[in-house]
């Protein structure tokens, strides 16, 4: 395709995205073409596409996460990247599900700091029946202090569903990490589809879902926007964006963190493919973007993201969250206040993890 039929297309790629509509093949092909460039007119065009749709739908609203960390490390799988895996040799924090209590007691904190939801994350493929009692009480306690309560845990049948629902529960924390077709590089010991039917069950249920995944692992540009697919077909409105960092003992250890013209291809690729979901910047934000306040950071609230995690991941701090509010402030955003807020440090855990499955 000619320079001129390129960017001809990339137009009507971005247009569709502003009357969300899906990219077709020939508009899709353009956005990858210009997101895999990292500079020049077409990728300059492209981010400011993303930043249009993200406008069109966000306007100035930032919308802000965080977590708690519930029970830790000691995980069965073998995700490529998880600091928490058995598998791994890492300094990754582990610990036995917290008393409900202790649980409630962050919530009360959060809420005091505004917060109005409250996420529990759980490492493992799914909690033993005695932890998930523990986390059943824990879903009461957190909806007797007026916040809603999320869950990130793991794989849930249909009946443990429905049980956490009659608890209480508001919302599913879900990621499916990476493409179908990448996937059995980074996990053998799960299928794909288990992570993909817990999502189809939680909205089914019509619960508050977050579902997204982790780039820089090694996969392609293709399998970026197969993931994007993915998560358009499944109809995920909240979308958190990771980033990978490379930590020591893991199988990924070696792997390079993003350049950061990639990583806002990647979020331009996203914003395009999915105009009303909100993307969420959590894990590697500031790998990939550097300090907070600084230039790295006023360039990812300037792109088509929509929302971040602020505060601690699980074995990697993250960037004070007040220095990302006045930072938001600084440059016009509204910060929306429907945290799902941490105790210590807390990043998603588990094969189905909340936002930060970044160790």
């Amino acid at each position: 395709m000619s320079g001129s039929g390129t960017t001809a297309e990339l137009d009507r790629a971005i247009v569709l995205a502003l009357d969300d509509r899906p990219l077709d093949g020939a508009a899709l092909t353009a956005v990858l073409s210009a997101a895999a460039s990292g500079e020049g007119a077409g990728f300059e065009r492209l981010l400011a596409g993303a930043r249009s749709v993200r406008r069109r739908n966000f306007d100035n609203n930032l919308h802000l996460c965080a977590i708690v960390n519930a029970k830790s490390g000691n995980c069965s799988e073998d995700c490529a990247f998880c600091a928490q895996s058995s598998r791994h040799k890492t300094a990754s924090p582990r610990h036995g599900f917290l008393d409900p209590k202790k649980i409630a007691r962050a919530a009360v904190a959060a809420r005091t700091a505004g917060a109005t939801r409250f996420g529990i994350v759980a490492s493992g493929l799914a909690l033993s029946e005695s932890d998930f009692k523990r986390l059943l009480d824990a879903v009461r306690l957190v909806r007797e202090t007026g916040l809603k309560a999320d869950a990130s845990v793991g794989l849930l049948s249909p009946e443990r569903l429905a049980r956490l629902t009659q608890a209480g529960l508001s919302g599913v924390h879900h990621n499916l990490e990476t493409a179908r077709s990448f996937f059995p590089q980074i996990c053998t010991t799960h299928a794909y589809e288990d992570d993909v039917e817990v999502v189809r069950q939680a909205l089914a249920a019509g619960l508050f879902v977050c579902c997204g995944g982790i780039f820089g692992l090694g996969e392609s540009w293709e399998q970026r926007a197969e993931l994007g697919q993915t998560l358009l077909d499944l109809g995920v409105k909240n979308v958190p964006v990771n980033f990978l960092v490379p930590i020591a003992g893991t199988r990924l250890e070696h792997r390079p963190v993003l350049p950061r013209p990639e990583a806002l291809g990647i979020l331009a690729l996203l914003r395009l493919m999915l105009p009303h979901a909100n993307l969420r910047v959590c894990g590697g934000r500031g790998a990939v973007f550097g300090e907070p306040g600084g230039a790295g950071q006023r360039e990812l609230l300037n792109s088509g993201a929509s929302g971040l995690m602020i505060g601690d991941y699980l074995t990697i701090a993250g960037s004070p969250a007040e220095a990302d509010l006045a930072l938001a402030r600084e440059l016009g955003f509204h910060s929306m206040t429907g945290l799902t807020t941490a105790t210590g440090t807390g990043a998603a855990t588990g094969p189905g993890g909340s936002p930060g499955k970044v160790r």
